[in-house]
Formats: C-alpha cells, sequence, structure tokens
C-alpha cells in the first residue's frame, strides 16, 4: 500500500453493491473511504404496497424480442436486471444486434454470455453511441432501449429524429436509501471531508437532500470528483465550485482523479 491519498476521507456515495471496488483502491492509497451510498438499483416494483425484495418485473416485459433490430443496454444494470426480467433466458436476446453504452456495460453483456455488436470505440456516452455509423441510418428500424425508470430522454429522441421507431423496456428503479448520515454530517462539521466521488446527477442530488438544506453550503466548498462534462455541469448549478473530471468512468480513473485532487490541495 502506499500513501498517495496521505489519510485523506473520501466519501463513495455510489450504490452499495457497485462501491466496494472503488473503496478498495482507496484504502490501498491509503485513503479512507466513506461508504454512504444515496442511490439503490432495484428490481421494478409492479405495485406501492409490494415490498423492496418483491420479484423482479420490467414494466414492459416484451417476449417477442425478436421484432427488433437493435437492442441498446444502457448500463451494466440494465443487463443484470433484464436477465431476471426474462427469466434468466438468453436465447432470445442472442438473436439480437446488441449495442452497448460504456465498457461496464459491454463487460456485463460478456459475463451472461452475450456479445454487442456495437460499441463506441471512443466515448462512453449516449453521444458517443449516437455518433456511430450504425445509429446514423435507422430510419424504420425498431430500437428497444433498455434502461432503468425515468432515464434520460435524449438517446430516444435523436433516435426517432432520425425516423426510427424507440421504445423503452424499463427493467429497474432507482431509489433514494435510509441511510444513517451520522459519520458524514460529523466529518463535514469538523472539516475532515477532503473529497466526494458522483458519478451522476441523480447521486448528487440525493446526496443534498439525505444531508439536508443546513449542510448544502459547507458541502458546496468540498472538492468533487465526477465522471462527465455533464454531471460537472449539474454540479456547478449546485453551488460546487472546485470540480475534476475523471479521463474515463472506470474505477481506476477515478481513483487517479482522487489522487491528483488530494496532492494538489496538500
Amino acid at each position: 500500500m502506499n500513501n498517495a491519498l496521505q489519510g485523506a476521507h473520501v466519501l463513495v456515495t455510489r450504490p452499495s453493491h457497485q462501491a466496494e471496488n472503488l473503496c478498495q483502491l482507496i484504502e490501498q492509497q491509503g485513503g479512507i473511504a466513506v461508504r454512504f451510498p444515496t442511490l439503490e438499483v432495484v428490481g421494478m416494483n409492479p405495485k406501492p404496497e409490494n415490498p423492496p425484495d418483491y420479484p423482479t418485473i420490467a414494466t414492459n416485459p416484451l417476449p417477442k424480442l425478436f421484432n427488433w433490430h437493435w437492442l441498446i443496454f444502457i448500463s451494466a444494470n440494465a443487463v443484470n436486471f433484464a436477465l431476471k426480467a426474462n427469466g434468466g433466458k438468453i436465447a432470445q436476446l442472442k438473436a439480437m444486434q446488441i449495442a452497448a453504452i460504456g465498457q461496464a456495460t459491454a463487460k456485463a453483456l460478456q459475463n451472461v454470455g452475450l456479445q454487442a455488436n456495437l460499441l463506441p470505440k471512443v466515448g462512453f456516452d449516449s453521444d458517443a453511441l449516437l455518433a456511430m455509423p450504425e445509429m446514423q441510418q435507422v430510419k424504420g428500424q425498431s430500437i428497444l432501449i433498455v434502461r432503468g425508470q425515468g432515464g434520460r430522454e435524449e438517446l430516444a429522441n435523436v433516435l426517432r429524429s432520425r425516423d426510427a421507431n424507440v421504445d423503452y423496456w424499463e427493467v429497474y428503479q432507482r431509489i433514494m436509501p435510509d441511510v444513517d448520515n451520522t459519520e458524514v454530517l460529523s466529518l463535514l462539521e469538523q472539516n475532515k471531508l477532503n473529497v466526494i466521488v458522483i458519478t451522476s446527477c441523480e447521486v448528487l442530488q440525493n446526496l443534498l437532500t439525505m444531508l439536508g438544506a443546513g449542510y448544502t453550503k459547507h458541502l458546496t466548498t468540498v472538492s468533487l470528483v465526477v465522471v462527465s462534462d455533464r454531471i460537472k455541469r449539474f454540479a456547478a448549478e449546485m453551488g460546487f465550485t472546485r470540480i475534476a473530471v475523471t479521463e474515463y468512468p472506470s474505477d481506476s480513473a477515478i481513483i487517479d482523479a482522487v489522487c491528483v485532487v488530494i496532492n494538489r490541495v496538500c
């Protein structure tokens, strides 16, 4: 273990099931990983009265998957929850042309026995996918976007503007978890919270809500490490002024950016 982070407290706001590798990297670099998930990813809950562990169901499970020219998976979560929603069967999915946004999504597909036919060579977001030649000429094609409930509309809107027929398969939902904020508030009050890692606008919005309006001003003085320019713009609108953007959304790129921020401050 080296001491690049010099005992710095790094707030990790990712969902619990996606945070551990990053936390271990922080600790290997001599930092203190403060686990505070501000988002939880769960299966679709068809009725409000059902408990959170109710069996996973998609909002519109589509049995006739062969009718689609493309399946676009937005994230690794989309892959994993789609498989659950489809009863673990991949035969139908294998017959489809599959597009993935980002290396993590492509890896998740590979882990379940599926292959991404289309993966942007440069970039890791919807814009990168839309720039691919295969997504330029989609007139008359049917495209199914596999995502969580209430995701961004930009990808579908652009594809529809190119005369594609686009629908959603929403296979999971994002909720704000009930997490004890005592440790984080204590670190803020003592000015011991050094860096916050933010991987989506929703994660940041939830963080502000979970800590309360009384701590917003204090929170905005802390350095952020974010994974896209879009999140940086959102954070700036929220009042944050010290924002570093990673080169890639990977854990290794995040830890590199955290180390740069800490050593710049020290």
